[in-house]
């Protein structure tokens, strides 16, 4: 495992202690780890779980405590993952240790995931990435990437499988009393919209779509509020916002239907209707493609009142 400069410990030790546990449950050889951060003279290796030198089949960059567009470059250890894929090794990230796996090149036209909140910073430092946030882990052989900051607990236990077998990974997975690795994080995602990209006449719309999200917007209509073409404007919300105008509104009504389902006991199509649907049907089809539930399962899962 790559321990670079501020990256969260936890997943490091977490990690080691996954496959500890694995190892034991297949009682077969066990999984060898070990721990390396890069040093002015290299690649210094700081712990090993077993004596000696040996050939690395599999790196994992863990996530970094700090905001990734503040994260420091590290030549010395994107030279050495790169080596290391060369040589056959698998490489593996956790949430923001894509940054890190990013600048290695190895994932550019590739698809690749990390933490819900850091896709957009991921997509504009390296453009050729082809994001799939909405994933928890997306294996793509030869290159694992996890999303949450807690997923190195999936990222674990799809090693686990991949290396030892499912039937370890579940005993696995049972004795850690966690679930087996997740599909998505859409659920757990909340929209973040951009208020601060300059752009006076897109913020301006914004925050009409804010106030009159329940109200029966019509989009060909805000092109005239913020006084350009609809051409310019389409253009222009996107480049500021990084959603369409319609996707935006729809982000937006199914923000205020999470909050809702989670802390009233309000039926879903009441629900529907508040946040600007007049269709059930349309709201729930949205809703599952936002989170991944429906509204049902949602407030199943998330709900913060007692029943």
């Amino acid at each position: 495992m790559l321990i670079y400069p501020d990256c969260q410990l936890s997943a490091v030790y977490g990690l080691t202690d996954v496959f500890r546990i694995a190892s034991e449950a297949a009682g077969t050889l066990p999984i060898r780890v070990s721990h390396w951060r890069p040093t002015d003279a290299g690649m210094e290796c700081v712990w090993d779980s077993q004596a000696g030198t040996h050939a690395i089949t599999h790196v994992i960059a863990p996530p970094s405590l700090i905001v990734p567009r503040k994260m420091a470059s590290s030549p010395v250890a994107t030279e050495w993952l790169t080596a290391l894929h060369g040589k056959g090794a698998t490489l593996c990230s956790v949430c923001a240790g894509a940054f890190m796996l990013a600048a290695t090149g190895l994932i550019d036209g590739r698809r690749a995931t990390t933490h819900w909140a850091f896709a957009a910073d991921l997509g504009a430092q390296f453009p050729k990435v082809k994001l799939a946030a909405e994933h928890v882990v997306l294996d793509d052989g030869d290159i694992i990437t996890a999303g949450g900051i807690l997923a190195w607990a999936d990222l674990g236990l799809t090693l686990v499988e991949r290396l030892l077998g499912p039937a370890t990974m579940l005993s696995t997975a049972r004795f850690l009393v966690i679930d087996p690795p997740r599909g998505s994080q859409l659920l757990f995602a909340q929209f973040t919209p951009r208020f601060n990209h300059g752009d006076e006449a897109i913020l301006r719309i914004q925050h009409h779509l804010h106030a009159h999200a329940a109200s029966q917007i019509k989009i060909s209509e805000l092109h005239g509020i913020a006084g350009m073409t609809e051409r310019t404007f389409l253009r222009r919300f996107k480049a500021a916002t990084g959603h369409g105008p319609n996707d935006y509104l729809q982000q937006v009504r199914i923000a205020k239907a999470r909050e809702a389902l989670e802390r009233t006991t309000t039926p879903v199509d009441r629900v529907a209707w508040s946040v600007g649907y007049a269709d059930t049907s349309a709201f729930r089809k949205t809703f599952l493609k936002l989170t991944s539930l429906t509204p049902a399962q949602y407030r199943e899962r998330f709900r913060i009142f007692e029943p």
